[in-house]
């Protein structure tokens, strides 16, 4: 089982979406309020590793910091409590997120810096926020609770909503169109690569035959239908891999971590600290060696030895956070002419 599996769709001690049975509905988020949203948000989103992620950016009073993706607003929220004269650059890519974040933060007024944008181009979202070099920044790579019970976006399989999955509802790419008009290698290959999924071809074969897929339950059924029966011994729904690669690609969030990655030491002051927290075994493994080339290449010096991932009791308390992985880096002051 990969790691996002066990994160993405355990969201609480209360049985979540992506537990109640297949086309089983749930009040319609679509039809709540930004309000609604954020005290239902605000009540069920938990930060993941906050306290480690706080000691690893090593929060001063009076620095710089990036929340590089702000969603709820849980972890920038114990950062602004510490600032006074610091302040704290927020940006996501999902304008639905950012308007709860606000709402949310809004008692800490000119300390938050709120900016929409995708943290691949993180160069120049900084450059246009007018803050100097930061002195830590956070990324958190995970889908939040809001995201995923907003049945108008998509992500569910379990509530009934159309084939989106987009983060910004500005780009075109849609899950929809991948699965209607991919070919069926294409559709097998992205659901083996991305969703390390050993069905893929059964799965792509019967979306194929399918087709038109319209609704995330529909899609959902038919993943399920085409997956062996003595497959079904695992802990998760059958048609969890299927969407989190269909998720990834529509958003290219690997891609995007890539550049984000190769980027985000240009925003950071010397001595400068860059957490990320993944929630996938891809995500991962693109941290890992970017940190360790960076190392190699004396430009950073990481800080995080071992993974670092939750205690016993935080899993228990939250099990989203069963799948975290947090590590850590240092920026390092390159010589004269390096």
């Amino acid at each position: 089982m990969s790691d996002d599996e066990r994160t993405k769709h355990n969201e609480s001690r209360n049985p979540s979406p992506e537990s109640r049975p297949v086309g089983q509905s749930a009040p319609s988020p679509e039809l709540w309020s930004v309000g609604d949203l954020w005290a239902a948000g605000r009540a069920a989103h938990r930060p993941v590793l906050l306290k480690e992620a706080l000691e690893f950016l090593n929060v001063r009073p009076d620095g710089i910091y990036i929340d590089a993706t702000l969603g709820a607003g849980g972890h920038a929220e114990a950062i602004l409590k510490v600032l006074e004269r610091g302040k704290l650059l927020g940006l996501d890519r999902d304008p639905a997120a950012l308007a709860l974040a606000r709402e949310r933060l809004q008692a800490f007024g000119e300390k938050l810096i709120v900016q929409e944008g995708n943290f691949a181009e993180i160069d120049v979202l900084h450059a246009a926020s007018g803050l100097p070099p930061a002195d830590g920044m956070l990324a958190d790579l995970g889908l939040s609770s809001m995201q995923l019970e907003d049945a108008a976006r998509g992500f569910s399989f379990s509530l009934p909503g159309p084939l989106d999955m987009r983060m910004d509802p500005q780009t075109e790419k849609t899950a929809e169109a991948m699965v209607n008009y991919s070919s069926e290698r294409d559709l097998a290959n992205l659901i083996y690569q991305l969703g390390e999924e050993r069905h893929s071809r059964r799965i792509a074969r019967a979306l194929m035959k399918a087709r038109p897929i319209r609704s995330t339950t529909e899609l959902a059924q038919v993943v399920t239908r085409a997956i062996p029966s003595r497959a079904g011994l695992h802990q998760i729904h059958p048609a969890t891999r299927t969407f989190m690669a269909l998720r990834l690609a529509v958003n290219q969030e690997l891609e995007n971590l890539e550049a984000f990655l190769a980027k985000g030491l240009s925003v950071l002051a010397p001595q400068g600290r860059l957490v990320i927290l993944s929630f996938h075994s891809l995500e991962d493994r693109l941290v890992k060696r970017a940190f360790q080339a960076g190392q190699r290449e004396g430009r950073v010096r990481i800080l995080t030895r071992k993974v670092v991932r939750p205690s016993e009791e935080e899993m228990r308390a939250n099990p989203r956070s069963r799948s975290a992985k947090l590590r850590a880096a240092e920026k390092q002051e390159l010589g004269v002419g390096d």
